[in-house]
């Protein structure tokens, strides 16, 4: 689940704001992914949080659920501004 890239918004001198694609450290993307884990195990219906975090983690493993679908999009986004990557 642990992302390599995203984006972050940044504003330029007539004030519009653009995502940026940023490169994320192993510290930082370990954090989002257990951010990103936690809410979408708590979205899941299910019993309690500790049988749908346990739900979520073995579709992360699997390469599907919530948290993967994060991911992706984050991904996603970073792909389709990769033109503004020299405004770091």
């Amino acid at each position: 689940v642990t992302p390599n890239i995203g984006v972050k918004t940044r504003r330029n001198k007539k004030g519009s704001t653009r995502k940026v694609p940023i490169e994320i450290g192993s510290k930082q993307g370990r954090a989002l992914a257990i951010r990103w884990l936690l809410e979408a195990s708590q979205k899941r219906p299910g019993r309690n949080m500790a049988f749908k975090l346990s739900s979520e983690l073995v579709d992360a493993a699997k390469g599907s659920g919530g948290a993967i679908r994060k991911k992706e999009a984050t991904h996603r986004m970073a792909e389709a501004n990769r033109a503004l990557a020299h405004f770091r």
